[in-house]
């Protein structure tokens, strides 16, 4: 693991047992929402009931997991495994406790591990997710590059993410300073870290657009099935399904 990702994998140890009251007061609940329709759209361009894996890489403190089943309880699906993978083990502590409720030992894996590197087999994934998590991955071509590699051929990919989108209007310029001078000073209260949230908008700086992450995963056979930008285009919402 390089420097630069171990400081920010001890950043998000020290955030772990604030990180949910955190990221629901800063975005006012509206994230739920925004990884709801994440799931429905996936199931949707899936096409199938029966799921055999369901991968969310980054996966903190288990959110998306916990969307992921409670969504398929509504649709009928079954999913065979559902598995999650962090560089964090202060985040993994918080998963096993906030999910153990809702699965059997046999349905449910949480590991340590990187996106850059995951130790899945190739073409053995129906749905991966990462929600939130990409920017924090220092060589993101390698983690697009596993993420084609595990998925099945049909397989649905799903990014959740502040991408480095251009403002086009009022809103979008206001949204930018909400997210540069407010966010962090919420999160630094409530994590009592502020410089683990003054993070948040430097490394939205150093990301790529949604059209470049478009692009990067189209040359690696994942072509886009539904975009959508939330809060004026802060947010953005990727589902991909690979050739």
């Amino acid at each position: 693991m390089s420097e630069k990702q171990e400081q920010i994998v001890n950043m998000f140890n020290d955030i772990a047992p604030s990180y949910d009251r955190a990221n629901r007061v800063m975005s006012l609940g509206i994230d739920v929402r925004w990884r709801k329709e994440a799931c429905k759209k996936a199931y949707e361009a899936l096409g199938k009931d029966e799921i055999s894996c369901v991968l969310d890489v980054a996966c903190g403190t288990g959110d998306m997991l916990l969307h992921w089943y409670n969504e398929a309880q509504k649709a009928h699906k079954h999913i065979a495994q559902m598995r999650g993978i962090d560089p964090s083990l202060g985040m993994l502590d918080v998963a096993r406790g906030k999910l153990a409720p809702f699965f059997v030992s046999d349905t449910l894996s949480l590991d340590i591990g990187e996106a850059k590197a995951l130790c899945i087999e190739s073409q053995s994934v129906d749905i991966l997710s990462i929600a939130y998590g990409l920017r924090n991955v220092v060589e993101l071509d390698k983690a697009l590059d596993e993420f084609a590699r595990v998925l099945k051929s049909g397989g649905v990919l799903v990014i959740l993410e502040f991408m480095n989108n251009k403002p086009r209007g009022l809103l979008d310029i206001f949204m930018r300073f909400y997210t540069r001078k407010i966010l962090p000073v919420v999160g630094g209260i409530i994590s009592h870290n502020y410089g683990a949230y003054k993070y948040l908008p430097h490394s939205i700086e150093g990301f790529v657009s949604s059209e470049q992450l478009t692009q990067k995963l189209l040359e690696r056979g994942i072509k886009s099935y539904f975009i959508k930008g939330y809060s004026a285009n802060i947010s953005t919402l990727y589902v991909g399904v690979k050739a």
